[in-house]
C-alpha cells in the first residue's frame, strides 16, 4: 500500500489565509516534495451543501473561486489530483454503509460537531446531513485509502470518528479500508489563525478574513483596522503579544529574511516583541511591517491567479480531468468494499451456483 494524501475545502468562498497557512502551503510543499505516492485533493460541495441546501448557488460560483486558489497558491494538476465531491458517486455509497457503523450518541460527542452546530444557531433544528457530515467525511478520506490528512488541529476529532470507522468496517467484513493520520501544520501558530478582529478562528461568515486574491489595497485596509492590544494605548504603554492579532500574524508568516529586507532596525521577531512589550513602539509601526510581509507572500499568487483567469473553460478542463481521474480509484476501492459486504451479488458465482443448486432440489 502506498502514502496517500487526501484533504480539501469546502467551496463556501473564497479561501483566506486561514486555509493557506493551515494547510494549503503545507499541501504544495508535499506536491512538490514528492515524498508521497499519490496526491487527491478536492472541493467538498456536498458537505457545504449541508449547510447551504437552499443556496446552491452559492456553491456552483464558488467552485470556480477555489480551484483557481488552488492553482495560484501553486497545486499542480500534473502532480496530484484535483476533483469535485459530488461528481464521486461511489462517495454517497460508502457514507451510507459507514452509517451503520456508528451511533447518533458517538457523533453527537464530536466536539467539532458541536462547535460547528452553536457557530451555526443549528441547535434546535439540525439538518440531518449536517449532523452527519464526519461520516461523509470519514467516507471521503477512506475511499481514496489516504493514509495522511494534512489539517488543522480542530480537525483531529473528525479524524478520530474515520479511524473508529475503519477499525469497525475491517473487523465486522474485511480488512479492505486504511487508517488515516493528521499532518498538522508545522508552525504551531499557523494551526488556528485567528480572525483580523481578534477573534479565535478566521471565518469567511465572520467577515475577519484576508483572502488569497485580496489586492494590496484590501490588504492594507484590512490589516490597518487589524485588531491588537487594547491596553497599548500610549506609545510609551507597554504592549502585550499574547491575543494580539498583529503578532500571531507574524508568528505565522514573518521571517528574519523579512526583517532584513523590510525592517532592518530588528533582526528578528523576538527582538520586535521585546521592544513593544517594554513600550515606546507604536502599533501602525507593526501593522506596516504586517502589510509588506502579507503582500510579499500574497503577491505571486496573484500574479498566477491573473494568468489562470485568461482561460476558465480550461480550469473546468483540469477539474474535469481530475475527477475522471479520482473516479477511478473510487470505483476500485468500492469494489472492494461490496467483495468484503458480500453484496457484490452478480459477481459473486458461487453464490449464483449455491442458488441455483438449492433451487434445482
Amino acid at each position: 500500500m502506498g502514502k496517500i494524501i487526501l484533504t480539501g475545502d469546502r467551496p463556501t468562498g473564497k479561501l483566506h489565509l486561514g486555509h493557506y497557512v493551515g494547510s494549503l502551503r503545507r499541501r504544495v510543499q508535499l506536491q512538490d516534495e514528492g515524498n508521497y505516492d499519490r496526491m487527491f485533493v478536492f472541493m467538498a460541495d456536498v458537505q457545504a451543501l449541508t449547510d447551504n441546501a437552499d443556496n446552491p448557488e452559492k456553491i456552483r460560483q464558488n467552485i470556480i473561486e477555489v480551484a483557481l486558489d488552488y492553482l495560484s497558491a501553486g497545486l499542480d494538476p500534473e502532480k496530484c489530483v484535483l476533483f469535485i465531491q459530488s461528481q464521486i458517486p461511489e462517495l454517497a455509497e460508502l457514507t451510507t454503509y459507514l452509517m451503520n457503523l456508528i451511533t447518533v450518541s458517538r457523533v453527537q460527542r464530536n466536539p467539532t460537531v458541536k462547535t460547528e452546530i452553536k457557530m451555526r444557531n443549528f441547535e434546535a433544528n439540525i439538518p440531518l446531513g449536517f449532523f452527519c457530515y464526519p461520516v461523509s467525511q470519514a467516507a471521503d478520506i477512506t475511499l481514496f485509502k489516504a493514509t495522511t490528512v494534512p489539517a488543522g488541529e480542530d480537525q483531529e476529532p473528525m479524524l478520530e470518528v474515520t479511524r473508529e470507522l475503519v477499525r469497525r468496517f475491517n473487523q465486522t467484513y474485511a480488512e479492505v479500508l486504511v487508517e488515516p493520520n493528521i499532518m498538522l501544520p508545522e508552525n504551531a501558530t499557523a494551526r488556528r489563525l485567528p480572525g483580523t478582529d481578534g477573534k479565535e478562528k478566521m471565518s469567511k461568515s465572520l467577515g475577519n478574513c484576508i483572502y488569497l486574491s485580496d489586492s494590496a489595497e484590501e490588504v492594507w485596509q484590512k490589516v490597518r483596522s487589524m485588531y491588537t492590544d487594547p491596553t497599548h494605548v500610549n506609545l510609551n504603554d507597554p504592549g502585550h503579544v499574547e491575543g494580539n492579532a498583529v503578532f500571531t500574524y507574524l508568528d505565522a508568516f514573518s521571517t528574519d529574511e523579512d526583517f532584513a529586507a523590510f525592517w532592518p532596525e530588528y533582526s528578528n521577531l523576538d527582538e520586535l516583541k521585546e521592544h513593544y512589550q517594554r513600550g515606546g513602539l507604536g502599533d501602525m509601526k507593526c501593522k506596516k511591517f504586517l502589510n509588506q510581509v502579507l503582500n510579499k507572500t500574497l503577491e505571486p499568487l496573484r500574479q498566477r491567479r491573473a494568468e489562470f483567469e485568461k482561460d476558465i473553460p480550461e480550469i473546468f478542463n483540469i477539474l474535469q480531468r481530475g475527477t475522471e481521474q479520482a473516479r477511478a480509484v473510487a470505483a476500485q476501492t468500492m469494489d472492494e468494499v461490496r467483495n468484503a459486504m458480500r453484496i457484490n451479488y452478480f459477481n459473486d458465482t458461487e453464490l449464483i451456483r449455491q442458488q441455483a443448486e438449492k433451487f434445482a432440489k
